[in-house]
């Protein structure tokens, strides 16, 4: 039987993902659905045993990262303002029933102005920086709401949200757009033609995007072709806006395999060349580097 030094915990809204670690090495893993959005306050604690009860000792460190720290979550564990380490001072204990848990949940970052928040992202920058040390730049964290980071002497200096990934799960699950663009196709060709669009005039996005509809109606446009081009035209109009971060800077991007390939191709239209970090790596790297912080607090 798998018995744990510690755990590693990414608890998302939809997701919970746990490690079962000695030292650095993880020996066992396991996943469930019940995120933070699928719990209220008092269920938290039983959502993680169902997942470690067989790995845990007498008293046992659980280091967590994600939403599990919201204001919905098993505690609100605060914002650190920046310029800051990733992970500050904002790790906090979770009150828990069981004697054998000791549950610290990694806080989120802030900036003042312009007004932007992060949770879960942090920990994933710490795990980046941890295994590439030295490293000054700029980090993108494509997903639902993408993070483009300033880094600098291992600190976060300053950041900004865009919400690339959420308007296109609405616009093409949602809108007029739905009947028009496939769920899984992709054409390399029309995505880039798309970025190119939407950088070069981004005042013509709304245009653009009615575009699609028009051209699946009057000329068959295929699914494939208007859904790369549906995420070119985000993802370039996010590019041009996010252009003081990237430009003239090293960029990692971290995410997953074909959203960070969208990324990375859009760039390298422009001449950025980005490195791609593996995040689920990223983020138990992190995971790690708290750990080691705490027991050198503690």
């Amino acid at each position: 039987m798998t018995r744990a030094d510690w755990i590693a915990a990414d608890w998302g809204t939809t997701n919970l993902r746990v490690w079962a670690m000695k030292g650095g090495s993880v020996v066992d893993t396991a996943k469930s659905d019940a995120g933070m959005a699928q719990l209220d306050r008092d269920q938290f604690e039983a959502a993680l045993l169902a997942l470690i009860d067989p790995w845990l000792r007498d008293t046992t460190p659980v280091i967590a990262c994600g939403m599990v720290g919201a204001r919905q979550g098993w505690v609100e564990a605060p914002y650190s303002a920046v310029p800051c380490t990733p992970i500050a001072n904002g790790v906090v204990l979770a009150a828990s029933i069981d004697p054998r848990l000791r549950v610290h949940v990694i806080g989120g970052l802030k900036q003042e102005k312009p007004a932007d928040v992060m949770r879960g992202e942090e920990t994933q920058i710490a795990g980046f920086l941890a295994l590439n040390t030295d490293w000054d730049g700029v980090i993108c964290l494509p997903g639902t709401h993408t993070k483009w980071v300033h880094v600098s002497a291992g600190e976060v200096v300053s950041f900004q949200t865009f919400m690339t990934g959420e308007q296109f799960n609405l616009l093409s699950g949602a809108s007029v757009l739905r009947h028009s663009v496939d769920a899984k196709g992709w054409d390399a060709q029309a995505f880039e033609e798309a970025v190119s669009d939407t950088l070069s005039r981004p005042e013509r996005l709304a245009a653009y995007l009615f575009n699609l509809r028009a051209r699946d109606l009057l000329h068959g446009q295929s699914k494939d072709t208007a859904r790369a081009r549906l995420s070119g035209l985000l993802i370039g109009a996010e590019l041009g806006a996010a252009r003081p971060f990237w430009l003239g800077q090293n960029v990692a991007i971290l995410g997953a395999d074909a959203l960070a390939k969208a990324y990375s191709d859009a760039l390298r239209l422009q001449g950025v060349h980005a490195t791609i970090a593996d995040v689920e790596r990223m983020t138990l790297a992190g995971l790690q580097a708290a750990y080691r912080q705490i027991k050198e607090t503690t």
